[in-house]
């Protein structure tokens, strides 16, 4: 039989590094601007050398989810200010709307939640229900929420086990939540909102969770639909 079996390799401990810092920030548990630890005390959590940890930090750097600050440390890349963000130069240059980019968040999300439904392991599912927790504490506190709901929206995205998805997600997060937070305050500032958006992340978890990739496209619709309409009333009476 010519069978196209491939001898396995060992994975190197500098990408076992790289991928769960990497996993971190894709998760949103490390977020846009945080600083990460020193060399010497990650090398000390993950029980490997310094030099491991360099070489999976410079990886990171090149991919562009990080930055090194002479003097000040490492920090997850932030694409916080208009012209560091390749999606704020395309909404300019095409003259597009925040209409138009929730349009392209529902095919992104609702195929996401819907890949999520038949992909997702324990831990994308213990991710999702912690950010629904965490966005419940940062509304407490009297935050707005939108941290905990970017990090449900891309460990959703996450789930989906499709690392362009996840990169591309990354990048559409960074700009919805940071580069035009002042478009997003009107929702999250009433509170019947934020009770309407934590019931629609519940029913998104549960399709998921039961495995039901039409349930979950539905519930990730629904969700988009309801944000949509918010800014296209509040476009009307504006």
């Amino acid at each position: 039989m010519n069978i196209p079996i491939k001898p396995i390799k060992p994975k190197r401990i500098s990408d076992q590094v790289f991928d769960q810092i990497r996993e971190l920030i894709y998760r949103g548990n490390l977020k846009p601007g945080e600083k990460l630890m020193p060399e010497r005390e990650l090398a000390e959590a993950m029980k490997v050398s310094r030099t491991t940890i360099r070489d999976a930090i410079q990886r990171l750097v090149v991919m562009g989810l990080i930055v090194q600050k002479q003097g000040q440390g490492t920090f997850v890349k932030s694409l916080d200010t208009q012209e560091q963000s390749p999606l704020a130069k395309a909404m300019q240059t095409q003259d597009a709307s925040i209409q138009d980019l929730l349009e392209v968040r529902m095919g992104l999300e609702c195929n996401a939640a819907a890949l999520a439904a038949r992909r997702a392991d324990e831990n994308d599912i213990n991710a999702m229900v912690h950010s629904i927790e965490e966005m419940k504490k940062e509304v407490r506190s009297g935050r707005l929420g939108t941290e905990a709901d970017t990090s449900f929206h891309m460990a959703v995205a996450y789930a989906a086990k499709n690392p362009l998805h996840i990169l591309i997600m990354r990048n559409f997060y960074d700009y919805l939540f940071h580069g035009i937070r002042e478009n997003l305050s009107g929702l999250y500032e009433n509170m019947d909102n934020i009770d309407i958006i934590l019931n629609q992340h519940h029913n998104i978890v549960d399709a998921i969770k039961s495995r039901d990739s039409y349930q979950a496209y539905s519930a990730m619709k629904d969700h988009i639909t309801f944000v949509m309409v918010f800014f296209s009333e509040k476009k009307s009476q504006g």
